[in-house]
């Protein structure tokens, strides 16, 4: 919220010689958090001056100049030439004249300068020049604003262009502060200065009148509540929009953050910033009847004021006349009724709509705007009687118009529900000793009303702040108007059992081991294309159904990943163009695996401000995609520099696979691999991930044509595999047993079996029968050649056994060996090999 220095001290007192950053200083003091300091950044003589004679000269270029002689005062140098490309002025206008030293927003510094044959000794401004709005084809008549200054006078001061704003963020809970009456008030809580509220008003002048039929048709109301509550109708009529919106409600505005449109939506705009009340302007002579406040049917469309054409939601509030949508409730006005430069008669409408709704709608049409970011937040529902009459006196003032007893209303009461507030509460949730006094001053001194009770407080909260709901919300403001600086800096005691889950504890250990093992985390977009999809997410390469983004950020890129490697492959290809070609990398994240045939989305939104069933929750993750996490590695280039007396050592296979065994102790389970095909990897180089049997990745080398497609120079191995099902399969992890004291004793052994049996089952094989005895077993050969009979192997693993209560012998050793062989025989038909 812009908040202009001469307009806050209409209704607060601010000292004299406060700063910006005075100011600033007093708003963070009550929770604001401060953002900027606009001003007009124009320094130097700037002034009025008077056009004696403005000669029209053609150039060769087609433009034709002016070369006038301007008296700027006595006192500035007197008669000055200036050139001047505008032609909406005469001899005798009074315009503003920037002279030689002046410096204009930009910055744009103002000297004598020979142009077009000419030196000009100044320049004559224009509204874009002087930082007051859009305007550049003609400069500033003063006339045209109603002003008839002194030749030589200052024009700084005469067009308020020495005002300054400051910029503070306004939280979502405090709407009330997107106006000058809440943030005067709030600075008034800061310094104790005065505030006057320019909301106080005789409720009889407010009355608006009668005559113009107003009803509200809602038979959908959001969280039980109409769209509409109070809507209040005040008629101007015969308003002349031609004149000239006074130049400190100009300078007001656009230190605020809003261009100049003409003085009639300017005057909406005004009271909006000033009251916190957005109120909107028909053209009376357009509309066809009354008003009907109702939501949209099915189908049915409007344009609204930005010129575009929109298909409405029957969720949508709409403004009605007899002519069908006239304006979009809350949002933005329709484009048949909008206020213009032959409007003569206004009808004036102030209102309050269901924040819900607005927020909802604004949303949905992607149209946010100065209105819906109020009602959204919640409009004081006091108010709207005084922002009609507010904009009617300013119409009447500025515009010429006269105001009528013609108009409408609808009227509701105004329930605002009490909070009872026990004693000694805030000092329990603060941690700070307040006084009775002190937690009862600063409740009143926000607007409430504050009655004391046998165990506390009774408090009405103002009806400008509809985020004080309980009593937690009453204590953050006695915290807030007390000063947080009270708070004492404690460090809470966090109670015992909590902390990450198991899944999050399982995937954190998993990420660090894979980061230690020196691969480098590289998180990417989860975007990609149905190709890539298709390519990395199936074994064959078939196509699959995919997440397609209703609003991609790319829309080469318009579907949600199947699988992590499009994004470490996109990752790779640009490091790799930047000159690092030794890649070791790594990614966990969600990976998004619909269904076929399973229709996702819904409609359905379930209501706010309570808890929701377990029905309900079951039927919002019924409208989303399966969504595990995985984890995929990228190696590509060497995994060792060259060096003295050691060639580079390029990533292989068995680098990846030893990621797999890294992933595989981390997640505290082991991992099998089987020989596989799939379309992304190269064929007889690409290996199922599996524990337990149940598969749950891959590793390989990228096929050589996938590897070039993603501009990969020479090889790259890569695996992925389901993270939260290996956690979900390792389980809890177990207290490892203590490590034993007495010595290991190792055999080797050497089985044959069929090509095609899985070494990793020949060694499950030989696990099982080997017993407790077993410590390990390591495969260490794989032998096809001379002495193996053509379609066989020999498969070699490394033994270790161990007891952890004595030295066992070779003997014991050889039994628990030969166990396992006889395994191994039985079930795949395993021989020692001689």
């Amino acid at each position: 919220m812009r908040v202009p220095i001469s307009w806050l001290r209409e209704y607060v007192d601010v000292a004299a010689d406060a700063t910006p950053e005075d100011v600033l200083a007093s708003f963070v003091s009550v929770g604001f958090e401060e953002e900027d300091i606009h001003r007009f950044e124009i320094s130097g003589p700037v002034v009025v001056g008077r056009v004696l004679s403005a000669e029209p000269e053609p150039q060769s270029n087609g433009k034709t100049i002016n070369w006038c002689q301007v008296d700027v005062g006595e006192a500035n140098g007197g008669v000055r030439g200036i050139v001047c490309g505008a032609h909406n002025f005469v001899a005798g206008d009074k315009v503003v004249v920037t002279l030689p030293g002046a410096v204009l927003p930009g910055p744009f510094p103002i000297a004598a300068r020979k142009t077009y044959g000419h030196v000009s000794d100044g320049m004559i401004a224009s509204a874009r020049e002087l930082g007051l709005g859009d305007e550049h084809d003609g400069i500033i008549v003063l006339s045209t604003l109603g002003l008839d200054p002194e030749v030589g006078a200052d024009a700084i001061e005469l067009l308020h262009l020495n005002d300054f704003a400051v910029d503070i963020n306004v939280t979502p809970d405090r709407g009330y502060a997107f106006s000058l009456r809440g943030v005067a008030r709030e600075y008034s809580h800061a310094t104790g200065a005065a505030f006057r509220d320019p909301a106080e008003r005789d409720f009889a002048e407010l009355q608006p009148g009668s005559g113009f039929s107003i009803s509200v048709d809602d038979q959908s109301p959001i969280r039980g509540n109409v769209g509409a509550r109070e809507f209040v109708a005040r008629v101007v009529r015969n308003v002349d929009p031609s004149r000239p919106t006074p130049p400190w409600m100009i300078a007001r505005l656009v230190l605020a953050g809003m261009r100049s449109l003409g003085v009639l939506i300017d005057i909406t705009n005004y009271v909006m910033l000033e009251l916190g009340n957005p109120v909107h302007g028909y053209d009376l002579d357009k509309l066809q009847g009354g008003i009907v406040v109702r939501r949209a049917e099915q189908g049915e469309r409007m344009t609204t004021l930005d010129g575009q054409d929109r298909a409405l939601h029957t969720e949508d509030l709409l403004i009605t006349d007899g002519s069908g949508p006239i304006g979009l409730a809350g949002v933005m006005g329709g484009g048949t009724t909008e206020m213009s430069a032959t409007t003569r008669n206004v009808l004036i409408e102030a209102a309050t709509f269901d924040p819900v709704t607005i927020a909802r709608s604004a949303r949905r049409h992607k149209l946010p705007s100065e209105a819906s970011k109020r009602f959204e937040r919640g409009v004081d529902p006091l108010i709207p009687f005084v922002a009609a009459r507010r904009v009617a006196d300013l119409m009447v003032e500025l515009a010429g118009g006269e105001l009528t007893d013609e108009g409408g209303a609808l009227f509701a009461d105004v329930d605002i529900a009490g909070i009872d507030l026990p004693r000694g509460f805030a000092q329990g949730v603060i941690g700070v000793d307040y006084t009775d006094d002190e937690v009862t001053g600063a409740l009143e001194m926000i607007g409430g009303e504050v009655t004391a009770t046998d165990g506390g407080w009774f408090v009405i909260p103002p009806s400008w702040r509809p985020d004080l709901t309980d009593k937690w919300t009453l204590v953050e403001e006695v915290a807030r108007i007390h000063g947080l600086d009270r708070i004492p800096s404690v460090l809470p005691t966090p109670p015992s059992g909590r902390g990450y889950t198991p899944l999050q504890q399982g995937r954190k250990r998993v990420a660090d081991a894979v980061a230690a093992a020196g691969f480098v985390e590289t998180p990417a977009f989860p975007f990609t294309t149905e190709e890539q999809n298709d390519l990395h997410g199936s074994a064959s390469g078939e196509h699959l159904p995919s997440i397609r983004l209703a609003n991609a950020l790319d829309g080469q890129a318009a579907y949600l990943r199947r699988s992590l490697l499009p994004g470490l492959l996109q990752t790779a290809h640009r490091n790799i163009s930047r000159g690092l070609v030794d890649l070791a990398i790594f990614e966990t994240g969600l990976v998004f695996t619909p269904e076929a045939g399973v229709t996702y989305g819904t409609d359905f939104v379930p209501p706010l401000a309570q808890r929701p069933s377990d029905e309900t929750l079951a039927q919002l993750n019924a409208a989303i995609p399966p969504q595990p996490r995985n984890i995929a590695v990228l190696l590509t280039g060497n995994v060792t520099p060259r060096q003295p007396g050691r060639a580079a050592e390029h990533a292989s296979l068995g680098d990846a696979l030893h990621a797999v065994q890294v992933i595989g102790v981390a997640a505290g389970v082991d991992i099998d691999v089987v020989q596989t095909q799939r379309a992304a990897l190269h064929p007889g180089r690409a290996g199922a991930l599996s524990v337990r049997g149940e598969e749950i990745g891959y590793v390989g080398e990228l096929h050589p044509q996938v590897a070039a497609d993603a501009d990969l120079p020479g090889r790259a191995v890569v695996l992925e595999l389901d993270l939260d099902r290996l956690l979900t399969l390792a389980g809890e992890r177990v207290v490892v047993e203590s490590l034993s004291t007495f010595p290991a004793a190792t055999q080797d052994v050497s089985l044959v079996v069929d090509a095609a049996v899985p070494a990793s089952e020949v060694r499950a094989a030989l696990v099982e029968g080997a017993g407790e005895l077993l410590e390990s077993a390591t495969l260490v050969d794989d032998y096809r050649g001379e002495g193996v009979d053509a379609g066989r192997k020999s498969l070699t693993f490394a033994l270790r056994f161990r007891a952890s209560d004595r030295t066992l012998t070779a003997a014991e050793a050889t039994e628990a060996k030969l166990a396992g062989v006889a395994v191994a025989t039985e079930r795949f038909g395993a021989a020692i090999r001689d």
